[in-house]
């Protein structure tokens, strides 16, 4: 193969069941340019790590102990050849054979970060729209829809420093420093100044922040697109949301849930929520509706115990394996 211009970096941990489209689809991508595929695998106990020997041009393998969202996809990084490097998870798979060519292209356009005059700032990034799965359930779909990395518009986020960022709300920071590693292209020279941070979660809202009061932006590309979504138990979402909302009380002081009464308050609202549009689904409706009820209460105690965690310095939940 010829020296890469971009390089996939796929992280897996017992990913069979979803792997051989995601690494097909890469395979099958029309890009202008060569680009290789390497995976760091975190202790796999399924086929993962065959399928990785058969579809990525290099393979790293770590014990699942091993396993943190920066310093874990720092290690990836490092073995890629391309001065552009894209991230995508196990389960993210490109929707449609131009993905990869889109992602890239507003980097390329750029040139190098460090040379020239820019009408902007230097990208140091770019990012993708996730679509949800054809199975996800109603509640996923409308939480999904109200996330960021669905949106149709383009857009390029720029903070002119320090007293810029701190004058936002602590929702406005949040929605300047956005970025996904679901599926996004980061230059690897940036990278190289600022590697992503040790992290239980929330690495790329981290090196998205650090990057941006460096002077740099990021862009958001929605025609490179990824099917991505989950119906996790709702132990799982408590567990995960804890941690989020742990991260994003830290980096731009956000509590959604901040007390004990709004907490009961959004529970109450969101409860009747839920199970209206739990009701929409066409099969499995009682099942629906019982997951609909529980997420109902797990998201919003989640974001209540992560942000509280934050500010008091005690932890309220031991979480593994997110």
């Amino acid at each position: 193969m010829a020296n890469p211009e971009v390089s996939v970096l796929l992280l897996t941990h017992n990913g069979e069941a979803t792997l051989p489209r995601v690494l097909a689809s890469v395979r099958a991508q029309a890009a202008p340019f060569p680009f290789e595929v390497v995976a760091v695998d975190s202790g796999s106990a399924d086929g993962t790590v065959e399928l990785l020997r058969n579809g990525a041009d290099r393979l790293i393998e770590i014990r699942e102990a091993e396993f943190n969202h920066g310093t874990t996809r720092n290690a990836g990084v490092q073995e890629c050849r391309g001065r552009l490097v894209v991230l995508i998870v196990q389960d993210a798979e490109p929707a449609s054979e131009d993905w990869l060519a889109r992602l890239a292209e507003p980097l390329m356009a750029a040139g190098p970060a460090s040379g020239g005059s820019f009408p902007r700032r230097p990208l140091a990034g770019t990012y993708g729209r996730q679509i949800p799965r054809a199975d996800a359930s109603a509640v996923v779909r409308a939480y999904l829809a109200r996330y960021m990395p669905e949106e149709l518009e383009a857009r390029v986020q720029t903070i002119a420093g320090r007293a810029a960022l701190d004058a936002l709300s602590p929702p406005e920071r949040l929605a300047a420093c956005t970025f996904d590693n679901v599926c996004s292209c980061i230059r690897r020279e940036v990278w190289e100044r600022h590697p992503f941070k040790r992290s239980p979660i929330a690495e790329d809202l981290a090196w998205a922040k650090d990057v941006m009061l460096a002077g740099y932006d990021l862009a958001y590309v929605p025609d490179a697109a990824v099917i991505h979504s989950h119906d996790r138990p709702a132990r799982y979402e408590l567990q995960r949301t804890y941690l989020v909302h742990q991260r994003l009380q830290q980096l731009f002081g956000l509590s959604t849930v901040p007390t004990l009464v709004s907490l009961g308050r959004s529970v109450a609202s969101t409860l009747p929520r839920h199970l209206r549009i739990a009701a929409e689904e066409e099969s499995h409706r009682l099942q629906a509706v019982a997951r609909a009820a529980t997420l109902a209460v797990a998201w919003p105690l989640g974001q209540y115990l992560g942000a509280r965690s934050a500010r008091t310095g005690r932890e309220y939940l031991s979480v593994s394996g997110i």
